[in-house]
């Protein structure tokens, strides 16, 4: 089994490379097709993914991966340890013109994430965070030397009793999470793509992500590890453990909520 400390370094060199391939892909034309769910799938995803699959079998070599866009490489056994990946999420945000996507990498052991990388290379910002470790950020431009990044570390706020800062999809509005925002005292709630909205609590920078639509454990591995170890939670709406290594049912995660760090007491 890896160590998380020592994984973290290779995990952000692995996504700064397909970060910077995503956006030399975006740059110019390129290929645009469907995949079976009708949901995009560009030339950026596939690039990405196989920058992925090589930079994880050097670093952690013998972990199963499991990968959006290769989601039968691995099957792992429950409580196995083994390795998320997205390594385009957020693809209408890729085709649109904000630029909030992430490549996405995750450890996973004992069902939970341990450890895990967000980078957003359109943005020029990298997070990343492990289990008792904590959080830290940083600035990365595509295409720049990851290795004497200035990390700055990250700490979720104090939940506050009442103006939450709420997060919520740009592209994936649903009823049941419009409801449950409904029922929080919300002051402001901002819209943003992919799984910046679990770096934007991480930063303090909003109390609650709710997502009650479904989502795949891809999506949400990295975000929860980096928010995590910021002091944040992220569990079922009804406050259960928010599990991982669903092999049975496709690896589709089931509604979760995604909170800053408890009220200060």
């Amino acid at each position: 089994m890896p160590d998380p400390a020592a994984l973290l370094p290779a995990l952000v060199a692995i996504a700064a490379e397909a970060g910077a391939r995503i956006v030399a892909i975006r740059s110019r034309p390129h290929e645009v097709t469907a995949k079976g769910d009708g949901t995009p799938l560009t030339e950026a995803d596939l690039a990405a993914e196989a920058i992925i699959a090589a930079g994880l079998a050097r670093a952690a070599p013998g972990i199963p991966v499991v990968s959006e866009e290769d989601a039968a490489r691995a099957d792992p056994p429950p409580g196995a340890a083994f390795l998320l990946v997205d390594p385009l999420d957020g693809t209408r945000e890729f085709l649109g013109p904000s630029g909030e996507f992430t490549v996405n990498i995750a450890l996973v052991e004992g069902g939970r994430p341990v450890c895990g990388v967000v980078y957003a290379p359109a943005i020029g910002r990298i997070w990343r965070g492990a289990r008792g470790l904590g959080a830290e950020a940083a600035a990365l431009a595509p295409g720049a030397d990851p290795a004497g990044l200035a990390w700055v570390p990250i700490r979720a706020r104090p939940r506050p009793a009442d103006a939450l800062v709420a997060v919520a999809s740009r592209s994936h509005l649903d009823p049941d999470t419009e409801a449950f925002l409904a029922r929080l005292p919300v002051g402001r709630r901002r819209s943003i793509g992919s799984s910046l909205k679990f770096c934007l609590v991480a930063e303090g920078e909003a109390d609650v992500y709710p997502r009650l639509a479904p989502t795949m454990e891809w999506d949400t591995a990295a975000g929860q590890a980096v928010l995590e170890a910021a002091g944040g939670s992220v569990t079922t709406p009804e406050g259960a453990p928010f599990a991982y290594g669903k092999a049975a049912a496709g690896f589709r995660n089931g509604p979760f909520v995604a909170w800053g760090a408890p009220p200060a007491r």
